[in-house]
Parts: C-alpha cells; sequence; structure tokens
C-alpha cells in the first residue's frame, strides 16, 4: 500500500484520450511507441513505479493536457516477442498537474500536487443512496442500444465502487464526459454523472449537443 508521503512530486504522465482510470480500479494498456516503451523502463526502476494517466484536448498548440489526472501502479507486465508490454495499472490517487517538466525523456513529465484527493488512498467509498435494480434496469436498456454484451452475474454481485468506477471506465463516452467521471468528487457525484450520460445516450443525445 502507498501511503501519502510515498507520493512524489513528478510523474511520467501517459496521455490517452478515453483511457479512464480511477482509484482502486485497474487499467490494462498495450505499450508499443518507443517513447512509452523508455517510460515503461524507467518507472521500473522507481519505488513507486507510478505512471499518470491523463486525457488530452485540442487546444491552440496542439495536445493539451487536462489538469486533473490518476496515479497507477504497475502491478503487473509482460513483454512480447517483438518487445512490446502489456501492463496492468492499479489506481491509487488522482493528482493536479501544476506544470510539465522540461528534460531529455522522450514521454512528458510533470509536477504534480496530491492535495484535495486525499479520500483516494483510503477505504473503498459508500453509496447510501444506490438504488441497484433501478440502475441495472437503465444499464441493461443502455447495452441493448450500444450493442453491448456483459457478465450480468458479475454485475450484479460487484461491490458499489467496483460496478460505478469499472462502467465509468468501460462505457464508450466521449473523452470530456470520461474526464468529468474522474473529476467527480465523491461516489455519488459520479454515479450521478454516469446515470445522466447513459440517459442522454438513450435518448439519442451526441456530444456536439451536449456541449451547447
Amino acid at each position: 500500500m502507498i501511503n501519502a508521503s510515498d507520493l512524489p512530486e513528478t510523474l511520467p504522465v501517459f496521455p490517452l484520450p478515453g483511457a479512464l482510470l480511477l482509484p482502486r480500479a485497474r487499467l490494462p494498456l498495450h505499450l508499443f511507441e518507443p517513447r512509452y516503451l523508455q517510460m515503461m523502463e524507467d518507472v521500473l526502476k522507481t519505488p513507486g513505479r507510478l505512471i499518470g494517466m491523463v486525457q488530452t484536448f485540442e487546444g491552440p498548440q496542439g495536445g493539451g493536457l487536462h489538469s486533473i489526472g490518476c496515479a497507477g501502479r504497475l502491478t503487473a507486465f509482460s513483454e512480447t516477442e517483438d518487445g512490446r508490454y502489456m501492463i496492468t495499472l492499479s489506481g491509487i490517487s488522482r493528482f493536479r498537474i501544476m506544470s510539465e517538466e522540461e528534460g531529455f525523456a522522450p514521454y512528458r513529465r510533470a509536477k504534480v500536487s496530491w492535495d484535495g484527493f486525499g479520500r483516494d488512498l483510503g477505504p473503498s467509498e459508500q453509496d447510501t443512496d444506490f438504488n441497484r435494480p433501478a440502475f441495472m434496469n437503465l444499464l441493461n436498456r443502455f447495452f441493448e442500444d450500444q450493442g453491448l454484451s456483459t457478465d450480468w452475474g458479475s454485475l450484479e454481485d460487484a461491490e458499489e465502487e467496483l460496478l460505478i468506477n469499472s462502467l465509468s471506465m468501460l462505457c464508450p463516452f466521449e473523452p470530456e464526459d470520461k474526464q468529468a467521471l474522474l473529476e467527480a468528487p465523491s461516489l455519488v457525484t459520479r454515479r450521478e454523472t454516469l446515470v445522466t450520460l447513459i440517459e442522454f445516450a438513450l435518448r439519442g443525445g451526441g456530444a456536439e449537443e451536449m456541449m451547447q
């Protein structure tokens, strides 16, 4: 377990639109670009083995980074015969980017602050107002509408936080919607945001309509 005192001041960041990582959740990734293979090698040499997952947006100077991301600890990896890596990140804590670090690394690095995200390092959150039957009914309609399939038995049995966070990560929402789910201050707020996005999709809304 990582304590607040173990969290570093700088992080290598992996900008990947639509790839959401949340605290206490797991994200599988496939690394093949040379700069991220180098990042992988460097991260393995650090005590915490942390990588910051960050959403990007199109800015006036190209791909900008959203200010809030989530750090994941490299907990599993395997190397393919042609030198690629299949890795798993376990979500540790969200962070706020204070500035990007200049240096000789081929990948991006950032100075970060962990202030305001103390609960990410604590126990699983609870959602006392969670209406599972109504939520699962809505989810079933959404999956049918989107042509998605899943193991419904596992979803029915999953704890509230695991269920809500896993769906936030896996559902096919736009990157800006994923960012809203990441920045939700509590599990209750994330569930409410998730329900809003699902209901919006079922009404046939699109990203452009959402932005107006």
